[in-house]
């Protein structure tokens, strides 16, 4: 197995499930297919399996590497975004509604798509390669985003929370008693999802908590 797949931390694992989405940070590995960095870009995207017939090796040597996602929301929870190239529509309706959810940079739609990637990757990974993560009270966490909780990644989703695994969500739970929770999905991108972008998730992929 390649190592390829992405977690809602942003890490790079290993993991027989299948990914529904293919994600691009440019060339990691080595010509053993080996990743040697998390990141070469600071323009992280996120693109479909299928793209007017193409075909790829996977991990081909000098050629970018190639990532999955479970799901949408997974990869907007590790700072990736939708692609321009193969996912037009999806693309810029993510940047009307991340310009109406961060109007305190004072973008607009002629701003280039590069300047909100270097905001991201500030929200993403700070100075020492770590993930960047932040406290936001309940009432003001959007459906889509992912919190960490007992030091485990979860999905928020219609006032409950679900366990990510590679292979899909654990039946929700309810939220916890407190009054904030830790929030993996970076800052501007939870702006995007209050302002009305819906991320896809894997929801009819539910996992017992046994497996």
């Amino acid at each position: 197995m390649l190592q390829n797949r992405i977690d809602p931390f942003g890490n790079i694992i290993i993991t027989k499930a299948r990914g529904s989405w293919m994600g691009n940070r440019g060339i990691l590995h080595n010509e053993d297919q080996k990743i040697l960095r998390p990141f070469k870009l600071t323009a992280w995207i996120t693109c479909v399996l299928e793209f007017k017939g193409r075909k790829r090796q996977v991990m081909t040597p000098n050629r970018y590497t190639e990532l999955f996602f479970l799901d949408e929301a997974t990869s907007f929870a590790a700072g990736h975004r939708p692609c321009f190239e193969c996912r037009r529509k999806d693309a810029g309706k993510f940047k009307s509604f991340w310009l109406k959810g961060n109007p305190e940079y004072n973008f607009d739609e002629k701003t280039p798509i590069g300047e909100i990637d270097k905001i991201l990757h500030k929200e993403r990974i700070d100075r020492n390669k770590s993930k960047v993560t932040f406290e936001e009270k309940i009432d003001n966490i959007p459906n889509g985003t992912f919190v960490l909780f007992n030091n485990q990644p979860f999905l928020f989703l219609n006032q409950s929370l679900h366990l990510w695994s590679p292979s899909g969500y654990e039946k929700g739970i309810a939220l916890p008693g407190v009054n904030k929770l830790t929030l993996l999905t970076p800052r501007s991108i939870v702006n995007t999802f209050r302002a009305g972008y819906t991320p896809q998730m894997a929801l009819t992929r539910i996992t017992s908590s046994s497996s």
